[in-house]
């Protein structure tokens, strides 16, 4: 069953005509225009009106080709080590990984962004730097920050090892102890948050300012330079605490740093809000009975090696553990007024804690406002933040202190497509999810719930339904599973937030990777991937593909529509109505949505998240050993992740079209469109996190089975560059990420 475009508009809840959907320092390194080649056939079954398309490695529905045509067209396809863009399309690279900002440096694998524009062509754009892919970060950081980086010795003789370093409990003086700090301290500043001020010349390309207002908020800042982060709401009575059951960092409610800051929101009134993902990769996840931290041994430097085709590859996790900081101070959502220069960051503890990926604004004078956020992890949840006060004018910056009073709510999704909130608060009854509802691996489902043994806090996995009974019986509310006074309570469910969700039976999703608002009040959310994992997995009465298949790996795009479109709604509608997957399966040709954003026009741009390892990985048979692949096993088909377009009023409402394919091994993410609608920024994230530096042009040859949109079988000779030299294009040159601004070169609008 393929999802047609009137089923598409249907969804939509629109007519074929029209929607009633609202909008939402260095000089350029580089200015490439790169057009894909599109087959005469596909371009003649374009619009009249101004619609991009661009050439994927698989067929499409829009290529409006017949099968024995798609085979010819599709038997050959060249990956490029580049932004791929539509004729008459290019790119400025705006800053890069090692290029000033303040008194600091434009940190790794940027991602999410927001662009507050100040005056006429001119602006503040906010970064987000999510995390380090260690293997190229080390290869790669002489080069590019000048100066060398002396890590552990690593094992390069042996197939494979894995060493795990207790570095903070080390003597201060021990030469081992000294020269990790160095290295680890190397690697948070590349972490956190960036503002960089920009201007657009009059050719409509945009340069730097370097203005005061230009700093990071690193992943140490407040270790040295006295800028600690600042933080609201129930959690931060636990932060002070004196007599912690776990963990204490001796510092009360003062916060060294941010990191792992993936997706994010904006504001109506111009602050930005930067999501703290998996933290759980640099400070330990659970926590004792009363929200306290797991001391820093349970996370230590681990160092993984193997040695893949003449390879050596290291993965390094756990560069804060050297610094002893406290678990329960990240995964927050992180508040910054950009146009402040002394504002380093407010972690709003009322907005909950957990792999916090964007988030998005109900926002309506005189009413309380709502604040959504998804946590990405297989198995996580949709939440909402409701405000005790009312949103005054929508551009008073005094909005901001609606976070630090109100509740925190999980949603709850019906199979009929109806919804509600459950409240995270000490009164809510303990009902947790059924291991038995959602998907697991080897079929077997697994819920994670708050340790029934409290001395010993932290977490257990559970995979029968018969635990949960119990369970029950033997907590009644939230209030029975955390310890302290009401505040300090209330302040340790929102630090364990997923976990006390899953007590209360909140809904288990599909990696909620995004959250992104429309004019009209609906809320569009990604759902990445429905694959189960270590974490848990979703609910499968819920998140099925598009012929009711569960496991699905490809993903979906949501609309949610609160009643009455009232913020403090506790009850909702809900439709899938975009799926990925290959057309011939009923899917809409991309895999893996990651984040929106709304044009001015109101239509829809989406780009993906298929994980790096599975990029143009080789598919010479779908059948091995007599069992067809897994669809996760099928993600090669898509070749590397890309950026969509949805319009969403005119003849080609509905349609799904690719803009722009990233280069090797990247995510392209965080976009976000100028006022005007003339100027694209996006990140381009992790360039060569694979294959690491492109050594003299390198490629190979890989074979790939195919389907037509009919569900016909050819095969595909795909030619693959290994590792990237982007952003320089120079052969043997250091991958580096970067933001870039794609426009029209005419600088007319995009769309």
């Amino acid at each position: 069953m393929t999802i047609k475009r009137r089923d598409f508009l249907t969804f939509l809840g629109i007519g074929v005509g029209t929607v009633a959907i609202g909008s939402s320092g260095q000089s350029p390194l580089t200015q490439k225009t790169i057009a894909s080649s599109i087959p005469n056939p596909l371009a003649q079954g374009m619009s009249k009106t101004d619609i991009f398309a661009i050439k994927l490695p698989l067929p499409l529905d829009i290529d409006n080709l017949t099968p024995e045509q798609q085979k010819l067209v599709y038997r050959t396809y060249e990956v490029v080590d580049d932004i791929v863009l539509p004729s008459g399309f290019t790119y400025d690279v705006i800053a890069a990984w090692g290029d000033k900002v303040g008194d600091s440096r434009f940190g790794y694998n940027n991602d999410y962004l927001s662009f507050i524009e100040t005056a006429p062509n001119e602006g503040l754009l906010t970064i987000n730097f999510e995390y380090i892919s260690s293997n190229t970060w080390l290869d790669t950081y002489e080069k590019v920050i000048g100066k060398p980086l002396r890590f552990i010795d690593i094992k390069t003789d042996v197939p494979e090892y894995q060493e795990s370093i207790q570095v903070f409990e080390l003597p201060e003086n021990d030469p081992l102890k000294v020269q990790l700090q160095q290295v680890c301290e190397q690697a948070l500043i590349d972490l956190g948050i960036g503002v960089i001020s920009l201007r657009r010349n009059e050719k409509g390309q945009w340069e730097r300012t370097y203005s005061k207002t230009d700093r990071r908020i690193t992943g140490i800042s407040g270790l040295k330079d006295g800028r600690y982060l600042k933080s609201t709401g129930p959690a931060v009575a636990v932060f002070q605490k004196t007599n912690k059951l776990g963990y204490d960092d001796k510092l009360g409610d003062k916060i060294i740093g941010t990191f792992q800051n993936c997706a994010g929101g904006t504001t109506p009134w111009g602050t930005v809000f930067s999501a703290e993902e998996n933290f759980q990769d640099q400070v330990p996840e659970p926590v004792m009975a009363d929200g306290s931290s797991f001391a820093p041994s349970t996370t230590p430097l681990t160092v993984d090696v193997t040695n893949r085709n003449d390879r050596t590859y290291v993965d390094v996790n756990g560069w804060s553990h050297v610094f002893g900081l406290a678990g329960n101070k990240y995964g927050w959502m992180v508040e910054v007024d950009p146009a402040n220069p002394s504002d380093y960051g407010t972690k709003h503890t009322w907005l909950g804690r957990y792999r916090h990926e964007a988030v998005a604004f109900l926002a309506v004078a005189d009413k309380p406002l709502a604040v959504y956020s998804g946590c990405d992890r297989r198995g996580g949840h949709l939440y909402k933040f409701v405000s005790k006060g009312k949103v005054k004018t929508l551009q008073d910056k005094g909005n901001s202190r609606l976070m630090e009073d109100g509740m925190l709510y999980g949603a709850k999704f019906n199979p009929d497509g109806t919804g509600r909130w459950i409240a995270l608060n000490p009164d809510t009854p303990i009902d947790p999810v059924l291991p038995s509802q959602v998907e697991g691996r080897n079929g077997e489902g697994m819920i994670s719930l708050p340790n029934p043994n409290r001395t010993e806090g932290g977490i257990i996995s559970v995979t029968r339904d018969d635990f949960i009974r119990d369970y029950k019986q033997q907590f009644k509310t939230l209030n029975d599973l955390y310890q302290g006074n009401p505040t300090e309570k209330q302040g340790a469910i929102l630090i364990d937030a997923h976990f006390a969700a899953n007590a209360v039976g909140v809904t288990c999703t599909a990696r909620p990777e995004d959250t992104d608002m429309s004019e009209d009040g609906t809320l569009y959310i990604t759902f990445t991937s429905g694959t189960p994992g270590s974490d848990g997995g979703p609910d499968k009465q819920i998140f099925k593909g598009p012929n009711g298949e569960t496991p699905y790996e490809f993903g979906w795009i949501m609309r949610l529509v609160e009643d009455n479109r009232e913020p403090a709604a506790m009850t909702f509608r809900w439709a899938l109505f975009a799926t990925g997957g290959e057309p011939a399966k009923g899917g809409l040709g991309f895999s893996n949505p990651d984040n929106l954003v709304h044009d001015n026009q109101g239509n829809i741009w989406m780009v993906t998240d298929m994980s790096t390892s599975s990029q143009n990985r080789a598919i010479p048979s779908r059948v091995v050993e007599g069992q067809p692949l897994s669809q996760t096993n099928l993600l090669g088909l898509f070749g590397n992740n890309s950026t969509w377009f949805i319009p969403t009023r005119g003849e080609n409402a509905g349609n799904a079209y690719p803009f722009a394919i990233g280069p090797m091994d990247t995510e392209m993410t965080g976009p976000w469109f100028t006022s005007d609608n003339k100027t694209l920024f996006i990140s381009v994230q992790h360039p060569g996190e694979v294959g690491s530096i492109r050594q003299n042009m390198e490629s190979e040859t890989r074979t790939f089975v195919m389907q037509t949109t009919n569900g016909e079988e050819f095969t595909q000779q795909r030619k693959v560059p290994i590792g990237s030299n982007w952003p320089s294009q120079k052969s043997n040159d250091p991958p580096r990420p970067a933001v870039v601004a794609i426009r029209r070169v005419n600088n007319q609008v995009i769309s």
